[in-house]
């Protein structure tokens, strides 16, 4: 029996199509689901890109295969400075994960857990012990992702979507 290695590491460009084929599956997913979160063009391939140049791109490989993504922000989230509830560490240097997406062909088998796990894990080991996440109130996957990884609902923040800008934001602190 092959085992399969499971890993989290920094994107780069060549694995922008690949991105771009999980990213459009998640907003398939959310249209299906009745969310308006990610149904008016973002995130894009501009967007994917300037994480990648940013160093803020992350995959989960399942072996050879791009699973999932996200990016990963350190530093103030413009549309966290204003909460309807209150966050823990209001102070505190915290990282904030965006564009979390997995592919379809490995959602149900528990990798975001371990993706969400470690982002966390290298992100603590260069200092940060605070982290955020914000996900819109129809998706559930994520408020339970959020949720099974040890963030705490803070309450609600405003996000571009002129539609729909609300969103409901987690945090985790680990001081």
């Amino acid at each position: 029996m092959k085992i399969m290695q499971k890993f989290t590491r920094l994107a780069t460009q060549d694995d922008i199509s690949k991105i771009m084929l999980i990213v459009e599956e998640a907003k398939d997913f959310l249209k299906r689901s009745g969310s308006t979160q990610w149904q008016n063009g973002y995130p894009n391939k501009n967007s994917i890109k300037e994480d990648i140049k940013n160093k803020n791109g992350y995959v989960f490989m399942a072996g050879d295969q791009i699973a999932g993504y996200a990016a990963v922000i350190e530093g103030i989230e413009p549309t966290y400075v204003k909460i309807n509830g209150s966050w823990k560490n209001e102070q505190d240097e915290y990282a904030t994960i965006h564009r979390i997406c997995f592919s379809s062909n490995y959602q149900g088998q528990g990798l975001a857990k371990i993706f969400i796990s470690n982002i966390i894990t290298l992100k603590y080991a260069n200092g940060i012990k605070n982290f955020r996440v914000d996900t819109h109130r129809l998706n559930v996957p994520m408020q339970t992702l959020a949720e099974h990884n040890g963030f705490e609902y803070r309450g609600v923040i405003q996000c571009d979507d002129e539609k729909d800008p609300d969103r409901l934001a987690y945090e985790l602190s680990l001081q």
